[in-house]
């Protein structure tokens, strides 16, 4: 897929009364001193009432005899005008479950068909501007089952996302090789990244 002509135009304010998928909030607290203070804060409109969580981040590895690989994809984000290295990730609906959201998720962006094994604490995506927050979902995909064989992404009509495989020993230095590209590397797979750099590093 080309990304070529995604591109941002323009950028402006935005009042809170316009917005579709976030709201501005000024938030008034008291600091350790007890001492009143203001902070500037940004909020998802999206959050399903009965739901604790924003959306899901799916770590999904395809076990290969070469060695495991990872699914990740490449989307073009408006806010940084550029295309990032993503795991798979999505909003929660009403009324499912982390783990529901990390599969159906995982099918529409990459076609793979998966179950989910573990669910992460909650994790918040940057807490010093926002409240926005999401589980991390582990899942397997079964590479025998016919579906796995050739799978093809549902996306939306909006939705523009290119899958790919990273080998995992190798992840620290494709995100490097990515980055030295243009392109924008998400917190969540460069954390990963440097996580089994540590493992190896240590030797966990």
């Amino acid at each position: 897929m080309s990304f070529r002509n995604a591109k941002a135009l323009k950028a402006e304010p935005l009042a809170s009364a316009e917005g579709d998928w976030v709201k501005l909030m000024k938030l008034t607290y008291t600091d350790p001193k007890g001492e009143e203070r203001t902070w500037e804060s940004a909020e998802r409109t999206t959050r399903p009432k009965n739901s604790d969580i924003d959306g899901v981040g799916i770590l999904a590895i395809l076990e290969k005899p070469t060695g495991p690989e990872i699914i990740l994809q490449k989307q073009y984000r408006a806010p940084i005008d550029k295309v990032t290295i993503e795991v798979p990730a999505g909003l929660i609906d009403e009324g499912e479950t982390a783990e529901e959201a990390a599969v159906r998720e995982l099918k529409e962006e990459t076609g793979y068909v998966a179950q989910a094994v573990e669910t992460s604490p909650i994790m918040f995506n940057d807490p010093g501007i926002c409240n926005t927050n999401l589980r991390m979902v582990h899942v397997t995909v079964d590479m025998s089952l016919p579906e796995n064989q050739n799978p093809q992404p549902e996306l939306e009509e909006d939705e523009f996302i290119e899958v790919f495989l990273v080998p995992l020993t190798n992840l620290y230095n494709e995100c490097k090789r990515l980055e030295a590209e243009g392109y924008a590397i998400d917190a969540r797979v460069g954390t990963f990244a440097e996580g089994i750099e540590c493992a190896k590093q240590f030797r966990l």
